[in-house]
């Protein structure tokens, strides 16, 4: 028995030193340095057709981070894309990179478009002008907000507002106001009656037709906006919150109709619309 109780205790003995001499594991995962903008190994090449810098650029990101480029009239989160660029001479284009340990870091690469050599959306100038450009009320015509039939209605047809009238639905925003809509950046200016502005940017798909059931065409595209509405951008049916993308019934260089339903409206539930006119 005092042999068995001597070998018990030495094996405990072995087995206290066995544990103590061992060091936990650790499973560390290096997921690598952060680099700073000097670091960053990125290009952005125009394409040269016929002797000259085209308005197509390649933006090829070879750093060990996330891609983030904008170009002024889109953006991009691919490591490696090409872009077309809408005007002549120079463009800035914006890198952010984010490093593995959430870090960010940007620098700005500069091309000089010689030539417009790949078609550009004709949008951009309607609603731009090429550089910069005006739009209010279209005070031309009996209503220019309100709402009509979705699907049905190409403008106001069932409560039906005047430049006047905006005033109270939006205080600033009626007789007086503008938008403007700045081609570099694709920016968009929201400036009320008194002054005040809010910016933001905008863009338009025009591959975002609404067809009708008879193949006739109510929206010709979409226009977004971002961090700002159209004036008396709201919609009412949903506790008036903001609108941020709006169908476009008709835009060319003088004229712009958009429209906008809750989700889930059917044909000819209630849309709204608002109608501008350019300042020429």
């Amino acid at each position: 028995m005092k042999k068995l109780i001597n070998y018990c205790c030495l094996c405990a003995a072995s087995l206290a030193l066995l544990f103590s001499g061992c060091e936990p594991i650790e499973d560390r995962m290096d997921i690598g340095g952060a680099i700073t903008a000097e670091q960053l190994d990125i290009s952005a090449t125009l394409l040269v057709v016929d002797g000259k810098q085209s308005n197509k650029v390649i933006l090829d990101n070879r750093s060990p981070v996330l891609s983030s480029w904008d170009f002024g009239v889109g953006t991009s989160q691919k490591k490696t894309d090409t872009a077309l660029l809408v005007t002549e001479g120079e463009n800035e284009i914006l890198f952010t990179g984010l490093n593995p340990d959430g870090t960010e870091i940007t620098k700005t690469l500069t091309v000089n478009v010689e030539e417009l050599t790949f078609p550009v959306p004709p949008e951009w100038g309607y609603l731009t002008g090429g550089s910069e450009k005006e739009w209010v009320w279209d005070d031309s015509q009996p209503a220019v907000w309100g709402n009509g039939g979705y699907l049905g209605s190409f403008k106001p047809e069932w409560w039906m507002l005047d430049v006047a009238a905006i005033e109270d639905q939006a205080p600033g925003e009626g007789e007086g106001a503008k938008l403007v809509f700045s081609l570099r950046g694709a920016k968009l200016s929201k400036v009320k009656a008194g002054g005040e502005t809010t910016t933001g940017s905008f863009s338009f798909d025009m591959s975002k037709k609404t067809p009708l059931e008879n193949g006739d065409t109510w929206a010709v595209g979409k226009l977004t906006t971002k961090g700002v509405t159209v004036l008396c951008g709201k919609s009412p049916d949903e506790g008036s919150i903001p609108v941020y993308e709006y169908d476009i019934l008709m835009l060319d260089d003088n004229r712009m109709v958009l429209s906008y339903a809750p989700p889930g409206t059917g044909a000819w539930g209630a849309a709204y619309f608002w109608v501008f006119r350019a300042v020429n």
